[in-house]
C-alpha cells in the first residue's frame, strides 16, 4: 500500500477544517453534528476520524489558526522598536477580526464557543488555554507600553493587558450581536478613553 504524502494529509485536514467551519457558521456549533461535518467534507467516516475525533478537536484547530494570526501580529508588533501606540495595535488586531468576518464568517464561531465553554468543562479548558495566549501577549504589550512611557508609571500592566484583551472581545461581541460597529469609530473611542 503506497504511503500518503504529507501534502495529501495536510490537504485532507484543511478540507475537514473548512467543512467544519462552514457547518458551524451555517448551523451553529451546538446544532452541528459530526455527521454533518463528515457529509460537508464529502469523506467517509473512517477517513474523517483519522484526523479528528470530536467537535472540540475541530474547534481547537479552527480557533488555533485564528488565534495564531492574532498572536503572530502581536509578537511582530512587540518586536518593533519603538512599539506602535496601543490604539494602533488595537486597530490592527480588529483588522484581523474584520477580515475574518468578511472572509468566511468564522468570527461568529468564537461567540458560539464562548457560550458553549461555560457548560462544557473540556471545551472551557481549551478556550482558556487558547485565549490565554492572547491575553499573555496583551499583558506583554502593556508592559512594553509602560516601559516606553505610553502608560502612566503607576499603571497596572496585568489590568491593562486584561482590558486590552477585553476590548478585542467587546468588539467581536458588538460586531456579531449588534452589528453596525465601525472599527475606526471604535478605535477613536479607545483613543478618547486613553487621553
Amino acid at each position: 500500500m503506497p504511503r500518503v504524502s504529507e501534502a495529501h494529509l495536510a490537504a485532507r485536514r484543511r478540507q475537514i477544517i473548512d467543512a467544519a467551519a462552514r457547518c458551524f457558521v451555517r448551523n451553529g456549533f451546538h446544532q452541528t453534528s459530526m455527521q454533518d461535518v463528515i457529509k460537508e467534507a464529502d469523506l467517509s467516516v473512517g477517513a474523517f476520524y483519522r484526523y479528528f475525533k470530536s467537535k472540540n478537536e475541530l474547534i481547537t484547530a479552527i480557533a488555533g489558526e485564528k488565534i495564531s494570526a492574532v498572536t503572530g501580529l502581536l509578537d511582530g508588533l512587540l518586536a518593533l522598536d519603538p512599539m506602535p501606540p496601543i490604539p494602533e495595535i488595537l486597530d490592527r488586531l480588529l483588522g484581523i477580526i474584520d477580515d475574518a468576518a468578511a472572509e468566511d464568517g468564522t468570527i461568529r464561531i468564537a461567540v458560539q464557543v464562548w457560550g458553549e465553554a461555560v457548560h462544557d468543562p473540556e471545551l472551557g479548558a481549551l478556550v482558556a488555554e487558547i485565549y490565554g495566549r492572547v491575553r499573555e501577549r496583551a499583558t506583554a504589550t502593556a508592559e512594553k507600553a509602560l516601559a516606553t512611557g505610553q502608560l502612566p508609571p503607576d499603571a497596572d500592566v496585568d489590568g491593562a493587558g486584561a482590558a486590552l484583551f477585553g476590548l478585542v472581545q467587546g468588539y467581536i461581541l458588538q460586531k456579531i450581536l449588534l452589528g453596525g460597529i465601525d472599527r475606526r469609530t471604535y478605535v477613536s473611542g479607545v483613543r478618547t478613553l486613553l487621553s
